[in-house]
């Protein structure tokens, strides 16, 4: 798969998809540290370090959109929203994948997740995986849940009583399955 990938967001904003750069290691922590602190979708209850967001995010393939520089300049981008990719599995199974989402705040709802996820399956598909699998999807989500949904993902299992938010709510997870192939 030919990277990096452009489009335009319903804002009418030009972004592209592209493998994370080491220089934006550091804004794709911020934003996963952004989206933990929101308490809504991640289960960690705690920001990440450099070395934790490091074993967590860095330890196969991650990728950032950034805001589109197709103008010809060299100006900074900024990192709009991220996803890993990697084994779902270890050895045997490792051709089902798993990926986690992170999108800035102001920018939900205009198509990001759309973008990343079809991107991510293209990716996906291109590295060899044969299917991909979400563990933990908090059934909260919604706009998770119909996205995937929409880009053919089933669910395939729930968790009862998987998550424990911050203000006493007890809320079960969904697993999601697409296959590849």
């Amino acid at each position: 798969m030919k990277l990096p990938i452009y489009q335009v967001l319903k804002n009418n904003l030009a972004v592209e998809l592209d493998y994370m750069k080491p220089q934006e290691e550091e804004a794709v922590r911020s934003l996963i540290n952004l989206v933990i602190n929101e308490g809504k979708t991640y289960p960690q209850t705690q920001p990440l370090s450099p070395t934790a967001f490091a074993a967590y995010w860095l330890s196969q393939d991650a990728f950032v959109v950034r805001t589109s520089a197709q103008d010809g300049t060299h100006k900074a981008q900024d990192v709009l929203g991220a996803f890993y990719l990697k084994p779902n599995f270890p050895g045997m199974c490792s051709h089902i994948c798993n990926a986690g989402f992170i999108v800035q705040p102001a920018l939900r709802g205009q198509g990001m997740g759309r973008f990343m996820g079809e991107a991510m399956v293209a990716i996906a598909s291109s590295l060899g995986y044969e299917a991909v699998m979400f563990n933990l999807v908090f059934k909260t989500n919604i706009a998770s849940v119909q996205l995937w949904q929409s880009l053919g993902f089933e669910i395939i299992g729930n968790i009862p009583r998987a998550v424990k938010l911050a203000d006493g709510q007890v809320i079960e997870a969904l697993i999601f399955y697409r296959a590849l192939v």
